[in-house]
């Protein structure tokens, strides 16, 4: 339920800020003065897209926010949990700033929310029915949405749904393997030759790199052997060698010692490099031995490094990239030569996955047939209350093509007219009749299937086009019987709807430094009286129009 809304810089609005109530809350106003604006604020609350024409002429940016009183709400929570927002006392802040350009930031309990969010928490604060909305009354889609939530049905369209988008993919797949199979058989030939071509080489990681290691040895081994020869000789071997002075200078260090003691922290120093020249001499002299002049080993390098180029250049440019090739043809080859165990074992899936979804179609069918029936006898009920007592209404459930939403198509039929045979709404229905059709639809089906009683905003802007008199006093009724469970939120022009408000409001324009300014007020029960009033007599309100406007008021909580 909408407790409170903000509204900043927002198209006439500089700043109003209204808290509204359970029950059924009115807006009234003249003419352009604004109602809408409170619609259209909470429309961005709820995802709606976002314009720069928004933004209050002058300002930079335009906000809205909304608070929100939410309930143990299971999936609500459960959503909210996903995005880390908490819940503070019962009450849940949503706010939307518009910025230059149409771009907008969202935010859900003072934290950064996407736009996506607001749109997944809308279904469960509220829901906005105006013009638009009284336009995809015509959508197939819409009125199998409608059906669903009344039958409770949308569990059961959610699982079909997943069956047939597994059935599907199970069929894609299965064709696409019968597609390439001759493709791939005539491919078999080449991919086993590859392979074989591969494994011969018997390759190792790395072995590129240290063949070409080896080949720069063999190739540099008499320059090798002269440079590390006088590398050993400076190191070790020569009588000046780093090894020799180095245990020179030890022993000039331990005689000096001993006239002061504090040179052998120097000496201490000097052994660990006495020790590393030493290991260095080894590793060196070990090197050293280990160089033998080998032409035919250099002729076996050459010839395997020949090999291995030939094969990067069909198949990659290391040995690694030759491995992973050799992988992907392996398992080209697996993939044609199980493709028959595939294909039986996809059919034997999509049996299963088609029959799983026949069932469950089938009892969709069977609970919107159902469904059907009832909903359709309940709208009659409604519209009878809306002084259209000889409409006939019907709810078509015929078979349709398989899709995720099953085997069905919903269309709504109205006959406003006795003797008439029931026509698809768009076709029969005045702009007045679609008007009160979509309250009586909204009546039948007003809350989601939800596990608890979180109370849920219902808005109508324009549900009295087209009406007035005792249909508009119809529409009062059912706007009021609807709020018993539902918050209502309403735009209204009709006096016959504005007197069963339980909280009314007026909206006014008005001249503030020059500037035009819209504004929003609760009113007591004079002011009501007096704007029901000016809603009946026009301008100048008449001590008629106020006697009128009382016994309006005293007949409709009657």
């Amino acid at each position: 339920m909408l407790v409170e809304l903000t509204v900043e810089n927002y198209a006439v609005v500089d700043r109003l800020r209204v808290r509204f109530h359970a029950g059924l809350n009115l807006l009234t106003g003249e003419t352009g003065s604004g109602k809408s604006i409170v619609v259209d604020a909470l429309g961005l609350l709820f995802g709606g897209r976002a314009s720069s024409e928004m933004i209050r002429s002058g300002e930079d940016r335009a906000r809205v926010a909304g608070i929100f009183e939410v309930r143990d709400e299971r999936p609500l929570r459960a959503i909210l949990e996903q995005a880390a927002i908490a819940v503070e006392d019962g009450e849940l802040l949503i706010e939307r700033e518009v910025l230059g350009g149409g771009k907008s930031r969202a935010f859900v309990g003072n934290r950064p929310a996407t736009v996506a969010l607001l749109r997944e928490l809308a279904p469960y604060l509220g829901d906005i029915h105006g013009q638009h909305d009284q336009q995809l009354l015509f959508s197939p889609e819409t009125q199998r949405e409608m059906l669903d939530t009344f039958a409770g049905a949308q569990k059961l369209y959610g699982d079909g749904g997943e069956a047939y988008r597994a059935m599907r993919h199970t069929e894609s797949e299965l064709t696409e393997l019968e597609r390439a199979e001759q493709e791939k058989l005539r491919m078999l030939d080449l991919w086993q030759f590859q392979r074989r071509e591969i494994e011969s080489l018997r390759l190792h990681p790395g072995e590129d790199a240290a063949l070409e290691n080896e080949r720069r040895v063999l190739q540099n081994l008499g320059r090798i052997l002269e440079t590390a020869g006088g590398a050993y000789s400076a190191l070790y071997d020569s009588p000046e060698s780093a090894a020799a002075l180095a245990r020179l200078a030890g022993k000039k260090l331990e005689e000096l010692a001993r006239i002061d003691a504090t040179l052998s922290e120097i000496r201490e120093m000097l052994k660990p490099a006495e020790v590393a020249l030493s290991e260095a001499s080894y590793a060196l002299r070990d090197y050293l031995g280990s160089l033998e002049a080998n032409p035919a080993r250099l002729d076996e390098v050459e010839t395997r490094l020949a090999a291995l180029d030939k094969a990067k250049r069909k198949y990659g440019a290391t040995i690694d990239d030759m491995l992973g090739y050799l992988d992907q043809v392996t398992r080209n080859i697996d993939a044609v030569e199980h493709a028959g165990e595939r294909m039986e074992q996809l059919r034997a899936e999509r049996r299963k996955l088609t029959e799983q979804y026949d069932a469950l179609a089938d009892k969709l069918t069977a609970r919107r047939t159902e469904a059907a029936a009832k909903l359709a006898k309940r709208v009659e009920s409604e519209l009878s209350a809306l002084a259209m007592e000889r409409a006939t209404f019907e709810i078509c459930v015929q078979p349709a093509d398989a899709s995720a939403a099953g085997k069905d198509k919903i269309e709504f039929l109205v006959s406003p007219n006795l003797g008439e045979a029931p026509k698809p709404i768009d076709k029969v229905a005045s702009g007045g009749e679609i008007s009160r059709i979509a309250l009586a639809l909204k009546t039948c089906v007003s809350a989601p299937a939800r596990s608890s009683g979180t109370v849920r905003t219902l808005v109508f802007d324009e549900v009295d086009a087209g009406i007035g008199g005792g249909v508009a006093e119809g529409v009062g009724r059912r706007l009021k019987k609807l709020s018993a469970s539902s918050q209502v939120l309403c735009v209204t022009h009709l006096a016959q709807i504005a007197c069963f408000a339980d909280h009314h409001y007026l909206v006014e324009k008005h001249e503030q430094k020059g500037r035009t300014v819209a504004s929003i007020e609760e009113l007591d029960a004079a002011a009501r009286t007096r704007e029901i009033g000016r809603m009946l007599s026009g301008e100048k309100v008449t001590s008629e129009a106020l006697k009128h406007a009382e016994r309006l008021i005293a007949l409709s909580v009657k």
